[in-house]
């Protein structure tokens, strides 16, 4: 097969003179960081390094103080707040390594408390009304149901919904092969209805959109392999379209696949499995939705509520 493996995202450009991060750039691969964990560690490295004029190598406990501050000023949220911070320990323990610092002025930090946030909630109709908004007359349109269909019925991860291959997809007994995070594997169920919309896109929509050899399922109109980006403006342009209220993107399908499942009684230990969550307490933050959505439901029918 080709193109098996999955899209890389554009590394970050590096200024020419900051010769220690591309020195971190290189020990971040050397660690077997994934790309998207070095791109956001550099990102916000030289993010940081711009609300100073004191060389980042040099800083010490008060100017890692200041750009806390900076950042705050900025309405940086907590969790990028706290990206951050990681990215500088990880930056000054490889100069440590290097015998270039003798101390870690990130060392008495505090990573910012970040909570707990529930996901947000989208209704079973809303879905719906998003499932059928694209225009299933055209190549794009067939594509777009069919990728919505798998969202929803799969609970996954937009990466993975795109880097879907021919491969991966076994439409006679109706599952999908996942390769999530980590590389870890799991095979997930479609349902007669994603199967059957995924098989009448590949009948009637997939050719007209491919242009070269190619194995992804889902394709540009260029006949290229759609990004996170593309893929969420669709989202949001059809939500817009359907008249949806509720704020939607694609981890929102993520989410309403886990809540929806479990507000129908589904276990959730099978949840975890289907989500790929190595961790059953992740999964459990989506029973606290179910739990808040049981609540409205009871205080808007119940007699006595």
């Amino acid at each position: 097969m080709l193109n098996k493996k999955p899209r890389l995202p554009a590394p970050v450009q590096i200024p020419e003179s900051s010769s220690y991060l591309q020195g971190f750039r290189d020990y971040l691969i050397a660690q077997t960081v994934s790309p998207h964990t070095r791109n956001a560690y550099l990102s916000d490295l030289i993010q940081c390094s711009e609300c100073l004029t004191k060389p980042l190598t040099d800083w010490n406990h008060d100017d890692i103080s200041d750009v806390l501050i900076e950042l705050t000023k900025k309405q940086k949220s907590p969790r990028s707040i706290a990206r951050s911070l990681s990215a500088l320990r990880s930056f000054y323990k490889f100069l440590r390594e290097q015998k270039l610092r003798s101390d870690n002025p990130v060392a008495a930090h505090k990573t910012p408390k970040l909570g707990r946030a529930l996901p947000k909630d989208i209704s079973e109709a809303d879905v719906e009304a998003l499932i059928q908004a694209p225009d299933i007359n055209t190549a794009l349109g067939l594509r777009d149901r069919a990728m919505f269909e798998v969202l929803y019925a799969c609970g996954l991860r937009v990466s993975e919904l795109i880097n879907l291959r021919l491969d991966l997809i076994n439409l006679k007994q109706g599952y999908l092969r996942i390769i999530g995070k980590g590389n870890k594997e799991r095979l997930v169920p479609m349902g007669q209805m994603a199967c059957e919309w995924v098989e009448k896109y590949l009948n009637e929509g997939r050719s007209q959109l491919y242009k070269s050899a190619t194995d992804y399922l889902f394709l540009t109109q260029h006949g290229g392999i759609m990004s996170r980006q593309n893929f969420w403006y669709a989202i949001k342009r059809y939500a817009l379209q359907a008249g949806i209220q509720a704020e939607l993107s694609p981890h929102t399908m993520r989410h309403a696949f886990a809540t929806h499942l479990l507000n129908h009684g589904a276990d959730l230990r099978v949840v975890q499995m289907l989500l790929g969550h190595s961790d059953l307490s992740t999964t459990q933050i989506y029973t606290h939705v179910a739990q808040v959505r049981m609540q409205q439901l009871h205080a808007q029918h119940h007699p006595r509520a």
